[in-house]
């Protein structure tokens, strides 16, 4: 069949948490270099110099990392990998829906499955969204972002990453490692394909209505199934 001209439109976005179960350990900030470093299993004890250099002062124990990831395709691995291999230049695997993982990680199925298995092991570290990581009780780590600032994954910081990204003409953009004090650099745009024409204008009229309640009023709605909002700039837009 004939592909129909479609245009994306931005919606909301979502911060990929890295959540992780280590005890004694409430508080954990990480650099993309050294979470290269741990997913790629270059790094594989709780007390590795790289992760005591992005924690002054904490002492961290001596015990393997167990590395949690996605075992079906999916965008958080795609966006996550992304991040990697923007963000650090130790990073090997390349990036995509899914990647060759070391033979030593787990893999489980959805976001949910990832947090599952994080929950049930002491000194696992995984990938997760934040709706997913949030209803499984998980902690995670602030994140190094572009300027230098360790920030956490919440709604706030990941409007501050798409703010700092940079915009298109054709208003695509990439929050991943945007620039900016607050920006959460792993923030995951999500966005919706409309035709660019519809031969019948009320339907037109109601894809146009949709549209414009996704980016007007329906914007208060993202925080309660934690999605951030667009930026007013970008919203405009």
């Amino acid at each position: 069949c004939a592909m129909a001209m479609v245009a994306a439109k931005r919606a909301v976005a979502a911060p990929i948490t890295v959540s992780y179960n280590l005890s004694g350990v409430d508080k954990l900030r990480l650099s993309a270099d050294t979470l290269a470093k741990i997913f790629q299993r270059d790094i594989k004890t709780w007390n590795d110099p790289a992760i005591a250099a992005d924690n002054p002062g904490m002492t961290m124990p001596n015990k393997p990392i167990t590395v949690v990831h996605r075992s079906d395709g999916s965008g958080t691995t795609s966006n996550f990998t992304k991040y990697l291999d923007a963000a650090s230049d130790a990073w090997k695997l390349g990036s995509g829906d899914t990647v060759n993982w070391p033979t030593d990680t787990q893999g489980a199925e959805r976001n949910a499955g990832v947090a599952q298995l994080i929950k049930q092991g002491d000194g696992t570290i995984g990938y997760v969204d934040l709706s997913d990581a949030k209803a499984s009780g998980l902690k995670f780590a602030a994140i190094k972002n572009k300027d230098g600032n360790f920030v956490e994954p919440t709604l706030e910081a990941a409007t501050a990453a798409l703010a700092g990204a940079e915009v298109k003409d054709d208003l695509t953009y990439n929050p991943l490692n945007a620039a900016g004090a607050e920006s959460y650099p792993i923030t995951a745009p999500t966005y919706i394909l409309v035709k660019t024409a519809y031969g019948d204008p009320a339907k037109a009229a109601l894809v146009k209505g949709f549209l414009t309640y996704l980016l007007t009023d329906g914007q208060a709605l993202a925080k309660e199934v934690d999605f951030a909002h667009l930026p007013d700039s970008l919203r405009q837009k």
